[in-house]
């Protein structure tokens, strides 16, 4: 017997709990590299800025510290974002109401309409792959989909809070935020 006869199969790993999560971490890293190649060819835009507008399409108008959190970056990073963002008038800064200190980013008509084009596009690109499967085989995969990222995992990491993310600190003060560079999005 030889060593490559000794290696699993993926079907063979995929069996146990941690060759299935091998397994699905390899083919969403792929999905994602895929779905980023089908973004409208007139974005122009990087992904952590798409994140931020679709951030804002999905919550509405937000502070800097706010945005911040919930993409998980520090707010000198997410003002950098903001700023290019303004500037190519993707979004709009305006004061916040009662906090003088504070600017509220707002999604522009541009902003959204990019959003929606680069969205169509991907989607539908999804959509004629997801036609290649059974009925069952969309069944399984929503109803999957909506356990993995509806419901916290027993052990998740708390979410920042927008003073946790201008801080640096969370709830778990061993755990740090992630950068830009080591967290890829796709909104």
């Amino acid at each position: 017997m030889s060593y490559a006869n000794d290696m699993p199969t993926v079907e063979m790993a995929s069996r146990t709990d941690a060759g299935l999560a091998s397994e699905l971490r390899l083919s969403v890293m792929r999905l994602r590299r895929r779905l980023a190649g089908e973004r409208h060819p007139d974005n122009v835009l990087s992904m952590g800025a798409m994140a931020v507008l679709g951030c804002l399409f999905r919550n509405g108008d937000l502070t800097v510290g706010e945005l911040a959190a919930h993409e998980r970056v520090q707010p000198p990073s997410m003002t950098r974002i903001v700023n290019a963002l303004a500037d190519g008038g993707y979004v709009v800064r305006r004061a916040h109401e009662t906090d003088g200190r504070q600017v509220v980013v707002v999604l522009s008509e541009r902003g959204r309409t990019t959003l929606l084009a680069d969205r169509a596009r991907r989607d539908a690109w999804l959509a004629r792959r997801l036609r290649d499967l059974t009925p069952e085989e969309r069944d399984l995969l929503r109803r999957a989909v909506r356990r993995l990222l509806r419901h916290p995992p027993r052990h998740h990491r708390p979410h920042l809070t927008a003073d946790s993310a201008r801080t640096g600190t969370e709830n778990a003060p061993s755990r740090r935020i992630q950068t830009a560079k080591e967290r890829r999005v796709v909104v």
